[in-house]
């Protein structure tokens, strides 16, 4: 059985977020585990992970005539709903796919029995890289005027790119120390502001 602590942060969120939506949707965790099946089956086949959202699309669009019941139409279509949402920016990792939808389905059965479960509140992440840098983000706890190491990543007229964690890259005006820059440096950088979220808004050099 799979380890929660071999997803990370965000594909944690995403397992909850999609378990959290099919119950709210009243969506049957037996159309899930078929879904599963099929990704599972055809996991090591070219684009497994498009094909898989093509499946699902075609699952609610024939919903009617395939399936057992009345609602089974709408199950496919709080499914396919759910998994696009949250799960179309590891399209291209099938094994990943797998690890959330698996704790996905366990996590419904959970939720059926755990009372009223109130705003859904994971984001929705739109690429592998985007999950990346978030999961770093999650990872870090910073702070304006915090001092932190950093990589020119790239230089355009005064604008300086800045290499954070080797995830998070940001582009800031650095007018009087861009002279004093090459690509490739290793420099030391302050955060100027942070998000709402807590992540890196911007940043200036420090050395």
């Amino acid at each position: 059985m799979l380890a929660t602590e071999e997803l990370t942060e965000i594909q944690w969120q995403m397992a909850h977020a999609i378990a959290q939506t099919l119950v709210q949707d009243d969506a049957d965790v037996n159309e899930l585990s078929k879904a599963i099946a099929y990704l599972r089956a055809y996991a090591r086949q070219e684009k497994a992970g498009t094909r898989f959202f093509d499946y699902l699309k075609t699952l609610e669009r024939n919903g009617g005539k395939i399936g057992h019941s009345r609602k089974t139409s709408e199950y496919y279509g709080s499914i396919e709903n759910a998994c696009t949402k949250y799960l179309k920016a590891f399209q291209n990792d099938v094994a990943v796919m797998l690890q959330i939808l698996g704790w996905a389905a366990r996590l419904m059965r959970y939720y059926k029995n755990a009372g009223p479960i109130g705003e859904i509140t994971a984001p929705v992440i739109a690429s592998a890289r985007q999950a990346e840098i978030a999961s770093v983000m999650q990872s870090q706890k910073f702070a304006v005027d915090q001092i932190i190491d950093a990589k020119v990543s790239s230089i355009n007229g005064n604008k300086v790119t800045y290499e954070i964690l080797e995830k998070i890259k940001l582009t800031e005006k650095e007018p009087k120390k861009v002279s004093s820059l090459t690509e490739g440096q290793k420099v030391k950088v302050k955060i100027v502001s942070l998000k709402e979220d807590g992540s890196i808004k911007s940043v200036k050099c420090a050395d």
